[in-house]
């Protein structure tokens, strides 16, 4: 089949169509891509894209995929024994059930920070899951910075976007930093504000819960997110959206 591009969310992606053009999905849902090189496959809602008009790519042009875990169509993966971030029996693959458990009808968010230079020009990256499956993505570029204010700004960038007593949300984060000084009761030398700003929010949310996940080891959230804190330091811009009903 061949592929169309098409915006999501402010994010443009390659959609799977049909020969009449449309998304040639199932349930509602139909396969993506954010890279025709990029063999990821994810899926979303028909409903938030938005196609483009122009040439179509035919479906050599895009690598074969391999599923991301659609979380909304697939409980199958909350069953998974695999304790997270155990490593697979493939040479530097890891796996990571994020569903592992979690609490009933939660929130998932899985957040990053990147930074050209410690400080250096930084951005932030988050990806916020309904208990449904509606996902959302968003970005920020802070200017110049340092690493542990982006991977904080993620953080709280993903608790404002859930809406208030909404039911519990877990947050995957790769910064033990962000989880000490927000969790553990590390005592900050500096950023004190942002870090009382997080905190106050997390609470206001109601329950909250901070988990670590390892960066840079291919699980794929936490590499969109990182995408997505990369991508604001590179076109020096932000997309922070606004989770409606």
């Amino acid at each position: 089949m061949p592929w169309r591009y098409a915006q999501l969310r402010g994010n443009r992606v390659l959609v799977k169509v049909g020969s009449d053009g449309a998304p040639a999905g199932q349930a509602g849902r139909v396969e993506i891509r954010y890279k025709k090189e990029d063999p990821r496959a994810y899926r979303a809602a028909i409903g938030n894209l938005e196609l483009e008009e122009g040439a179509w790519l035919e479906d050599s042009a895009v690598v074969e995929g391999a599923p991301v875990a659609d979380k909304a169509a697939t409980k199958s993966a909350t069953s998974k024994k695999s304790a997270p971030g155990t490593t697979s029996g493939t040479k530097g693959a890891t796996t990571f059930d994020g569903s592992a458990g979690l609490p009933e009808k939660a929130w998932i968010a899985y957040t990053d920070g990147a930074c050209s230079g410690n400080p250096g020009p930084a951005g932030s990256g988050f990806v916020v899951i309904s208990p449904e499956g509606r996902a959302v993505e968003g970005y920020e570029f802070l200017g110049t910075s340092t690493n542990n204010v982006a991977e904080l700004t993620g953080i709280l960038r993903a608790v404002e976007i859930v809406p208030k007593e909404s039911g519990p949300l877990v947050i995957f984060t790769d910064s033990s930093y962000a989880i000490g000084v927000l969790s553990k009761g590390w005592k900050a030398k500096v950023n004190q504000q942002l870090i009382e700003t997080i905190r106050t929010a997390l609470r206001a949310h109601g329950k909250t819960e901070l988990r670590y996940v390892p960066g840079h080891k291919g699980v794929p959230l936490n590499e969109r997110a990182d995408e997505l804190a990369r991508g604001a330091i590179t076109e020096r811009g932000s997309h922070i959206p606004i989770w409606t009903a």
